[in-house]
């Protein structure tokens, strides 16, 4: 069985490529999927209809066109990993949480012990809770029966 894995989230590290690498070590089948993690073609992708001269109907339009990737692939897939990092605020990441507490759709938080309380209910409605990628792919593995 192929799964289909939803990475969410933060955008300034590298913790996506090492859940990648821990599942490709452990030959885990497993496919992967994301947002678009480059944050300027994220920002412009609603340009293509048009850049309005307000940054917050740029930013509107462009989370619109956003939402199109994001919905389906959460819609498709079988467990999303939920990151959120340090240095910046992903209301994002809450936000795809949500969807995937209201579809029914398991997902994990990966996030330090420093913002337990602020992501109290997120992590509430999680199937689990990791610290770090490697224990995010020792979750996958458990899961996969490997």
């Amino acid at each position: 069985m192929q799964w289909q894995v939803y990475l969410s989230g933060e955008i300034h590290t590298d913790w996506r490529d090492q859940i990648i690498a821990g599942a490709k070590k452990n030959n885990l089948n497993i496919v992967f999927t994301s947002a678009n993690t480059h944050h300027e073609s994220s920002d412009a992708a609603g340009d293509v209809l048009g850049k309005p001269e307000d940054n917050f109907w740029r930013d509107h339009q462009s989370a619109k066109v956003n939402s199109l990737r994001i919905k389906t692939l959460i819609q498709k897939c079988d467990i999303a990993i939920i990151r959120f990092g340090d240095k910046y605020k992903q209301w994002n990441a809450a936000f795809d949480a949500g969807q995937c507490a209201a579809l029914g759709k398991p997902y994990i938080t990966l996030h330090d012990e420093n913002i337990v309380h602020a992501l109290k209910e997120v992590d509430g409605a999680a199937s689990g809770w990791a610290k770090t990628p490697d224990q995010v792919v020792e979750i996958l593995k458990y899961t996969l029966g490997k």
